[in-house]
């Protein structure tokens, strides 16, 4: 009989050995958008509907500026204003870093397997397969936990505007929270059961929504506060330390709600094979939304931080309403202004879900047209012949979302992990495929696509971005206590931590049969109809 250690190397290198081919690709010589994913491995299946606004208008959508700072505006208060200022410029510019590294891989090969495709492609051989694995599988857990963490918003917000019209005979409780939340959740994988066309217009509409409602809490606010701004030394200066850590610490923290605000901007990504001139729009869709969203960000965190009545932010976090903000704007504009805006901030956030559900679900597709996705692949990855949309892809990202949504009903350590879950899980999939890039193997193999800084540049970017997704990690797994129990647990790390694990062990022990990375679904004839036959690399084989 053989030994345990025999019968584990075999299994090892049947595991490894198990893995599909790498194509050639070149970004910098195609015929367009049909060719360059030809040459990736992939027919074209979906309907490119999505002109470049359009897609940056998904991630500017997802972003949700003032619907997220209303989310999450206690988070940064918690440190005094001056920590909410300062922590978000100064965190935007280090995720402006990330975006641009992502953009550089969008730019070079836009496809919507996007962050799990780079790992197989960059990455060396003997770890391609599994670390592409985990990656698919985190950042659809990111997307998840990004989709909750706005819907669980959505419904705040909701309960809040009823509150406030009340006038307090209303009680919100947890299974409320959840109900709403359900109900976005579901309402919204329908909505991306629509055509692409009819989605694609939505996103047309989100803009013009959160434009507008931006402009509105910028003027209507400062206009409206009739006790008095509070100074500029108070709002620059001013740390007011609510948590038990060091003040340092309790700074830092307040990065938070910037690196939740301003991500998800690789749904651009996602959607790449569903937009015109995909090399150009990824790009403009990812940089285009961060910077955006890191000024007029600054200009609502400025004057949520002038406006404070009397500069107590203690009252402000303890508000009944349930949201630090609708407190601001009760105290600046009245009852009926606050239940308003609330109610509009509301619609905002409820596009963001949509936006963030069609990211969601090309994910999910695309992870399960590679085999990817465990045990439903094959149901997963059906494409509607009628309208190009993966309607069952839909779906499921909606049951899956139901499902994590749980959370809310913990309280408030369980709806607070949905917002730092997708923290720890983008920022693994984003950092690993960039680390990559920099390393030997993947440093030889990478050719730039249209948008690029020339390689000195690129690699201080990728550097940075490295540095700045480790630290983001770190942060969003911290309990929001020193004392750490049930109530103030940060569950972050358990569900990230367990679901990294449980993916490789998963992959090891029995993925590894129907997954074995990225893999074509061309035939001979489609290579020869977009106009290319790509190169087809054996691994362990010199290209001739």
């Amino acid at each position: 009989m053989r030994s345990i250690t025999s019968r584990t190397e075999d299994h090892l290198h049947n595991v490894i050995s198990h893995r599909s081919e790498v194509r050639s690709i070149d970004p910098q010589h195609n015929a367009g958008d049909v060719e360059l994913l030809a040459q990736i491995g992939y027919k074209q299946e979906l309907r490119r509907h999505y002109s470049t606004f359009q897609v940056f208008g998904i991630a500017f959508s997802i972003m949700g500026l003032l619907p997220s700072i209303s989310s999450v505006l206690s988070i940064g208060l918690e440190g005094g204003p001056a920590a909410l200022v300062w922590g978000w410029i100064l965190a935007s510019i280090f995720i402006l870093c990330v975006g641009t590294s992502l953009a550089f891989l969008g730019s070079a090969i836009p496809t919507s397997g996007g962050l799990y495709y780079y790992t197989n492609y960059y990455c060396p051989d003997a770890f391609r397969v599994p670390l592409s694995f985990m990656i698919g599988c985190s950042n659809s857990l990111g997307l998840i936990g990004g989709l909750c963490s706005i819907s669980y918003g959505f419904a705040v917000q909701v309960l809040s505007a009823v509150y406030i019209q009340q006038d307090g005979a209303f009680e919100i409780t947890r299974a409320k929270c959840y109900g709403i939340f359900v109900a976005c959740v579901v309402s919204n994988a329908i909505i991306c059961c629509l055509a692409t066309k009819q989605a694609a217009l939505l996103q047309t509409i989100s803009i013009i929504v959160n434009v507008f409602l931006v402009l509105l809490f910028l003027i209507a606010v400062p206009v409206g506060t009739g006790h008095g701004f509070n100074s500029a030394s108070y709002i620059f200066g001013t740390l007011i330390n609510n948590r038990d850590y060091g003040t340092a610490w309790s700074f830092f923290l307040s990065w938070l709600p910037a690196i939740w605000t301003i991500g998800s901007f690789d749904s651009t990504i996602h959607c790449s094979e569903e937009a015109k001139n995909a090399q150009r729009a990824i790009p403009v869709g990812i940089i285009g939304s961060i910077s955006a969203c890191g000024i007029l960000g600054w200009a609502i965190c400025i004057v949520c931080a002038a406006c404070i009545k009397d500069g107590d932010v203690s009252r402000v976090l303890q508000s009944d309403t349930g949201s630090a903000m609708a407190q601001i704007i009760y105290d600046a504009l009245g009852k009926k202004w606050a239940v308003a805006f609330m109610s509009l901030i509301a619609v905002g956030q409820y596009l963001m879900a949509v936006s963030e559900m069609i990211a969601l679900s090309r994910q999910i597709w695309s992870f399960a047209r590679d085999d990817g996705l465990p045990v439903v692949y094959n149901f997963v990855k059906y494409v509607n012949p009628k309208i190009k949309v993966p309607i069952r892809a839909s779906i499921f990202a909606g049951v899956l979302s139901t499902l994590v949504g749980l959370l809310v009903l913990i309280g408030d350590a369980g709806s607070g992990a949905l917002f730092s879950l997708a923290i720890a899980s983008l920022q693994l999939s984003w950092g690993l495929p960039v680390l990559l890039v920099l390393l030997p193997y993947g440093r030889r193999k990478f050719i730039s696509g249209p948008f690029h800084f020339g390689s000195k540049t690129n690699t201080a970017i990728n550097l940075v971005t490295i540095c700045w997704s480790v630290y983001a990690i770190v942060l969003s797994m911290f309990p929001d206590s020193r004392k750490v129990d049930k109530a103030s647990m940060n569950y972050t790390v358990v569900i990230n931590v367990g679901v990294w694990l449980l993916a490789l062990i998963y992959y090891f022990v029995w993925g590894y049969r129907f997954y074995s990375g990225p893999k074509s679904n061309l035939d001979k004839d489609d290579d020869i109809v977009f106009g290319t036959e790509p190169e087809v690399v054996a691994i362990g084989e010199e290209k001739k």
